[in-house]
């Protein structure tokens, strides 16, 4: 029904692909979300889609509701209410590629039932997010034993990065690594790229005439906002840090967040920093990274970091912590600069941080030149059209072909 395949598709007998996952347009808030929406654009070019989401209903996709009895629950427990509705609902296809924990289940499920192959896309793995406990209590164990079932049995594992693959295997030893395929996030770079408009930095209260680096995250450990509001009031004089973060994964670290914030500013002043509280448009958040001097990754925990990407499409320096699979996507040198992540030294990592800000910030030119050689390597490297065809490489590998 929503597969909208294209016939001319170099694949004389196309697969019937069940796409499973929790983020679909417009409900997207995430690198994961962002995947989905993007890559299955490229496939439906090559073969039929079924995309099945949660949420409420939408008119290219199956979505699927909480069940009734399941309201209230915890919410890992109501994800597995949903992922039953959609083992019931896939049938029909050929083979389940799932994305994040929040649908592993239904498409290990899936599998056995309908006695088809299943794919996991890696953006993340519950082993290296502990923090999460905090987020789900007793969900976080529920969550943690999902993944770990499904990778078990998965027919193959597509991992976004390098980083990701080496984290796959140490996590799970039992995997096998010939399982374990590495395909890239990648970027629409049609659609990101440079606008010099700059309408949304006054709807949304950044100055255009001060200079000013940008961060787009949510309120979550994973992507070290406290690390960056710490590192940031060592920023130079003239430097506003602008943070468009929201969807706090708990109420105490939005208290840390707020409190950051606040003491930021007793630092370096109340125009030091803008705080968007908000999910920010994409045409919005083009201009945002568009008109900044750099773009700030401060991650402690990064399989890819699509944003980067983004950033990097729209010609947009890069600072970034060396984690994960950051360093695969960032340049150092040359689209950017990393920066050495150490849990045991978080003081080092901040005043590195800050050093590196203050360091492009303070050469325009350079600034202007990695943004350029970014944009030229996400069109180079980066393109869905390729990951399109690398991803369904892999399908046809899961199914023995």
């Amino acid at each position: 029904m929503f597969e909208q395949y294209v016939s001319s598709s170099p694949y004389a007998q196309p697969m019937r692909i069940g796409l499973l996952t929790r983020e679909w347009p417009p409900d997207v808030y995430g690198g994961a979300g962002v995947h989905v929406d993007q890559l299955v654009v490229e496939l439906r070019r090559l073969t039929p889609v079924y995309v099945h989401c949660f949420g409420a209903p939408r008119p290219d996709a199956t979505a699927h509701s909480i069940p009734v009895e399941l309201h209230g629950a915890n919410g890992a427990i109501q994800t597995l209410g949903v992922d039953l509705e959609m083992v019931m609902a896939t049938a029909d296809v050929d083979l389940l590629h799932s994305h994040t924990w929040y649908t592993n289940f239904a498409g290990h499920l899936g599998s056995m039932f309908h006695g088809v192959p299943h794919v996991i896309t890696a953006h993340s793995l519950e082993p290296m997010r502990p923090w999460k406990e905090e987020q789900l209590g007793g969900g976080y164990r529920v969550s943690s034993w999902v993944e770990k079932s499904a990778y078990a049995d998965a027919n193959a594992v597509i991992a976004v990065s390098h980083g990701m693959r080496n984290d796959v295997l140490r996590a799970y030893p039992f995997v096998d690594p010939d399982r374990v395929h590495v395909v890239h996030n990648g970027i629409d770079t049609t659609l990101y790229r440079k606008d010099p408009d700059a309408t949304a930095l006054i709807e949304n209260g950044v100055d255009p005439d001060r200079p000013y680096v940008l961060f787009v995250g949510r309120i979550t450990r994973q992507k070290g906002l406290v690390h960056l509001l710490r590192a940031a009031q060592q920023f130079s004089d003239d430097l506003v840090l602008v943070m468009c973060a929201s969807a706090a994964d708990t109420p105490e670290i939005e208290v840390e967040t707020a409190e950051a914030v606040r003491q930021l500013r007793r630092v370096r002043g109340n125009d030091s920093v803008v705080w968007i509280e908000k999910q920010v448009p994409r045409a919005a958040l083009i201009q945002l990274f568009s008109h900044s001097v750099a773009f700030v990754c401060p991650s402690i925990y990064e399989p890819l970091g699509i944003v980067n990407l983004e950033a990097m499409a729209c010609e947009t320096a890069v600072i970034a912590s060396d984690v994960g699979g950051i360093p695969e996507v960032v340049d150092n040198g040359r689209t950017g600069l990393l920066v050495h992540y150490d849990a045991a030294d978080p003081a080092a990592f901040e005043r590195d941080f800050a050093a590196a800000v203050n360091t492009v910030a303070a050469d325009r030119d350079r600034a202007a030149a990695m943004g350029l050689a970014g944009r030229e390597r996400a069109v180079a490297h980066f393109g869905w059209d390729a990951i399109a065809e690398q991803t369904i490489d892999v399908y046809r590998t899961a199914m023995g072909q």
